[in-house]
């Protein structure tokens, strides 16, 4: 049984459109013109349980539209979600123990209070055993190393600081689904890498089921094997991170360091010539030609190296959200 089911999700915005000045202004006191604007298009996908998903798309997309839903902060439109055997739209309490929701523009310790307090309160809220705080809370702090900063107030702490902490916020209670929007945000890359580190060890530990939405593509690469692609609230893609390549790239790049200058037009002749240097080249073929013509360059040149190169990934997904 999935953790996670979502069928034919449907959420719509109605939006006022009111008339520009003065006179448009007072008309809206008697007539308002409105729209229904679609954030998540009928989009359908099952989540197994332990699994850390990126669920990715350009601004606008639906992502955290949602992600809401899911955790039940909106109630959709229409359409069928469960999560945990739970719908989220009613808030039950035995479902809000089991989940937690992470928005990196959010922020859910108390300003003026250290961390520990909030961590206190939390405890209370979710009824966690003191030993079991105790424990969990150690563990946390010293995998983010925070064990020093717990007893300092918020709004004295880094960004970074305050980041790691949300997480430990979120993550008192052990849920067994989490759901993560733009958790390295703002960070420099030194502390995305060490949050990435940190979940990858927190799914692994607790085998807890992760949503991951996020704008640097390196946390997917880093984190995720599945992704879900969505733009204009509509499924583009759902699958392994490395089927996206072989279903939307049709070549591969040959990358040739030659041992004496070759001329342009002698290469041409092999391929689309991506990148041209006298003594090195990236010559685009088509991937089921690539260990043919890696063979025939090898046979007509002095080759010092040669490799046969996939894409970039960014730069596949950003044809993806490009050309739809």
């Amino acid at each position: 049984m999935s953790v996670i089911s979502v069928k034919n999700l449907i959420k719509n915005y109605k939006v006022y459109k009111k008339e520009p000045g003065f006179f448009g202004a007072v008309k809206s006191l008697y007539s308002r013109n409105y729209e229904l604007i679609p954030a998540v298009s009928g989009i359908s996908f099952e989540i197994e349980k332990g699994e850390l998903v990126g669920f990715i798309g350009p601004n606008g997309a639906g992502k955290t539209t949602t992600l809401k839903c899911l955790s039940g902060l909106l109630y959709p439109s229409s359409g069928k979600v469960e999560v945990l055997g739970f719908n989220p739209w009613k808030r039950e309490n035995a479902f809000l123990k089991q989940i937690s929701l992470v928005m990196g523009q959010k922020n859910q310790l108390w300003w003026d209070l250290p961390p520990i307090e909030s961590f206190l309160l939390n405890k209370e809220i979710y009824d966690i055993p003191d030993k079991k705080f105790k424990d969990t809370l150690s563990q946390l702090s010293k995998l983010l190393d925070v064990e020093n900063i717990l007893k300092i107030q918020v709004r004295k702490l880094s960004l970074g600081q305050r980041m790691k902490c949300e997480l430990i916020a979120a993550i008192l209670h052990s849920p067994g689904v989490l759901f993560l929007d733009e958790p390295t945000i703002g960070l420099d890359v030194v502390m995305q890498k060490n949050l990435r580190d940190f979940v990858r060890e927190f799914n692994r530990k607790y085998n807890s089921t992760i949503i991951l939405t996020s704008h640097y593509m390196e946390d997917v690469k880093q984190l995720c094997k599945r992704i879900i692609i969505i733009d204009h609230g509509k499924l583009l893609f759902d699958g392994e991170l490395s089927d996206i390549v072989k279903r939307y790239v049709k070549e591969k790049f040959i990358k040739v360091l030659f041992e004496k200058d070759v001329k342009r037009e002698e290469i041409e002749k092999f391929g689309h010539l991506y990148s041209y240097k006298r003594e090195e080249s990236i010559i685009a073929v088509n991937r089921e030609d690539a260990p043919s013509v890696a063979a025939e360059i090898l046979k007509k040149f002095e080759v010092e190296d040669i490799n046969i190169e996939e894409p970039d990934i960014e730069d596949v997904i950003r044809d993806v959200f490009t050309k739809k």
